[in-house]
């Protein structure tokens, strides 16, 4: 089996860092949606906000220009700088808990380019995140607060990943994850 195209960085944020961060983003106007799933209407499993100075066509809907506050600029640049890559839009995804979710998928939007990659900053209660590539056995990392994770080429290309439903006995407070993206035009 082929390791996942990845890069770890536990303590990216230091735990002080980590927890500001996590007070001031949960104080965001977070928004939950609807998607279609076997022709009716449901919420979406999360709640989410974006900043970007481009528009971004994501699950269907257009994420229209909203503003990046400096700090969020900030951080920004300290993610790409990691990552070796100038990041332009941030998708924010708020899981109140076990049952709240994002199912398999890639992130590969024309938007992003053939290959892009993508960075995920992990906030809050630690979660399993999975990827399975087809004909493997699925890899499971457990994220922690402050944790950085680069998907890197050809993740998004050859991989899919999730955030996957867990028990509210196993976890019952917040996480907060904030993906990283190269927004171009298409």
């Amino acid at each position: 089996m082929k390791p996942p195209p990845i890069r770890r960085f536990p303590d990216f944020l230091s735990q002080a860092q980590a927890d500001q961060w996590f007070d001031h983003l949960s104080q965001r106007d977070w928004r939950q949606y609807q998607i279609q799933m076997f022709g009716r209407w449901v919420n979406e499993p999360r709640l989410i906000d974006w900043a970007g100075p481009v528009a971004y066509v994501y699950s269907g809907r257009t994420l229209e220009p909203r503003p990046m506050s400096q700090a969020l600029m900030d951080l920004t640049d300290q993610v790409s700088a990691c990552a070796g890559i100038q990041f332009n839009h941030l998708l924010m995804n708020y899981y109140r808990n076990g049952q709240d979710s994002m199912g398999w998928h890639r992130d590969d939007e024309p938007e992003l380019g053939p290959d892009p990659t993508i960075a995920s900053l992990s906030l809050g209660c630690a979660r399993d995140f999975q990827l399975r590539r087809p004909g493997d056995p699925t890899t499971t990392l457990t994220l922690g607060h402050g944790e950085l994770l680069l998907m890197d080429p050809p993740c998004q290309s050859q991989w899919q990943h999730q955030l996957p439903k867990r028990a509210l006995s196993r976890v019952a407070t917040p996480r907060i994850n904030l993906t990283f993206r190269r927004v171009i035009s298409t």
